[in-house]
């Protein structure tokens, strides 16, 4: 079935916004949708699919489209939509259109020069060259040029996995365990979750599986205290708010309003009460000190360039700069220097980011414990091993689309040594005649 011809103007209209990389593309995509509420569900789909596989393809596609005497942003939109649905679904084609298309198919792109098959700009190119080598990079970057599969994390205050599978079953949705997240399932396809009971329940979540990892590997047990340092909109507090079985207590510590504003219809549908949303300032917030050397488990999900969510977010790598992951450094030192003092003697600190970069991750963390030196670091392999987590890792949790099916991630875990108890200070007698008396 085709498409009509208007969506290839509705896909060249957003996508000249979209190119411009003032927002992020998604927020662009869903204004647009908003202004535009007689585009169905298909085609929005399509739109945003296309708008997609251009960002994926961006070096491949520019190259070809502005090699001819048409308009740029024209070619530039079939090549996309004819990369996300199909040739034969576009409507509206001259034939001129439909012959550029055919001669694009044929190329042989393992043919063309290494970073022009990688879809990626020079300088982000360059770094994962130098740090991954160029076989590992282009085997990277073809990863983060797919889309992403739709990963659920089931809430075990609500349901088991077994059930959540025959639930899904009857939708009619197959979903398959994850090797690695003990509470996830992979969706074969990407149906609308939204009307599902299983959802509006709150028996599932939508959550990457390298995120569900993340969060187990903090390790929350029942009835302690545990702050989730940049909470954003909750999935990895949800997930270890279950995982404490909704006892306890479990902070989720956040600058931005709107975005914990997001959390609250999550928490409301999860059944979690052990969870208590904080709006704080900065790292070093009143709010902050009350808790230091109280703390059992901090997770620090650090603001970062978020180059390992490319499969989901194409539109990052055009967007970011190089310049801006050298001023996210100096933030996540300080950040990470921040959460660190809410530990109490022989707590444990998670730093992580969706990052690929060293620099973002090991330099952060290496940095941190020569500067502490009360913090030693806790071998990832020893860490997934406590929580029977069948992944091979060393000191640190790496996890690479191309390896490991997942976002991008790095986790370092820290622990705190034990604290040496403070000598009992001398009370005046009026003071201690007055503990007497209570």
């Amino acid at each position: 079935m085709r498409l009509p011809p208007a969506i290839l103007a509705n896909t060249e209209e957003v996508l000249r916004e979209i190119l411009r990389f003032s927002a992020p593309a998604d927020t662009t995509l869903s204004r647009y949708f908003k202004d535009h509420p007689r585009l169905g569900s298909r085609e929005r789909g399509a739109v945003a699919e296309g708008i997609y596989a251009i960002l994926r393809n961006k070096s491949f596609f520019t190259d070809f489209a502005e090699a001819t005497s048409s308009p740029t942003m024209r070619r530039l939109t079939i090549l996309g939509l004819a990369e996300a649905v199909g040739v034969d679904s576009l409507g509206g084609l001259s034939e001129e259109e439909t012959e550029f298309l055919n001669r694009i198919a044929q190329i042989d792109r393992n043919l063309m020069p290494p970073q022009m098959r990688s879809n990626l700009p020079k300088w982000l190119f360059d770094k994962f060259v130098a740090q991954y080598g160029e076989a590992d990079t282009l085997a990277l970057a073809h990863a983060l040029n797919q889309p992403a599969p739709l990963d659920l994390r089931v809430n075990s205050i609500k349901a088991t996995r077994d059930e959540v599978v025959a639930g899904l079953a009857e939708a009619p949705i197959e979903a398959m365990p994850m090797p690695y997240a003990p509470l996830g399932l992979r969706v074969l396809k990407k149906p609308t979750l939204q009307n599902l009971p299983l959802f509006k329940s709150g028996a599932i979540e939508v959550q990457d599986e390298g995120s569900q990892v993340l969060s187990q590997i903090v390790g929350a047990k029942r009835g302690e205290m545990v702050v989730d340092f940049c909470a954003g909109a909750g999935g990895k507090t949800l997930a270890l708010g279950a995982l404490m079985r909704n006892t306890g207590r479990l902070y989720a510590f956040d600058i931005s309003e709107k975005r914990l504003a997001k959390l609250k219809p999550r928490l409301a549908r999860s059944g979690l009460s052990n969870v208590h949303p904080v709006q704080i300032a900065h790292e070093r917030d009143a709010k902050i000190k009350r808790l230091a050397g109280k703390i059992d488990r901090v997770l620090v999900d650090a603001p970062c360039s978020g180059l390992g969510t490319l499969r989901r977010n194409p539109d990052v790598k055009w967007r970011q700069k190089v310049e801006a992951v050298a001023e996210m450094q100096a933030k996540q030192a300080s950040i990470l220097d921040g959460a660190a003092r809410l530990l109490k003697g022989g707590g444990r600190l998670v730093y992580a980011t969706c990052s690929l970069l060293d620099e973002e991750n090991d330099f952060i963390v290496e940095q941190f414990l020569a500067a502490h030196p009360e913090f030693d670091l806790v071998p990832m392999s020893k860490v997934l091993a406590e929580q029977k987590i069948d992944l091979e890792m060393g000191d640190y949790l790496k996890l690479l689309p191309h390896k490991h099916q997942t976002d991008g991630f790095f986790a370092a875990v820290l622990e705190r040594k034990p604290m040496a108890p403070k000598p009992p200070k001398d009370k005046p007698a009026d003071e201690a005649d007055a503990d007497a008396d209570e």
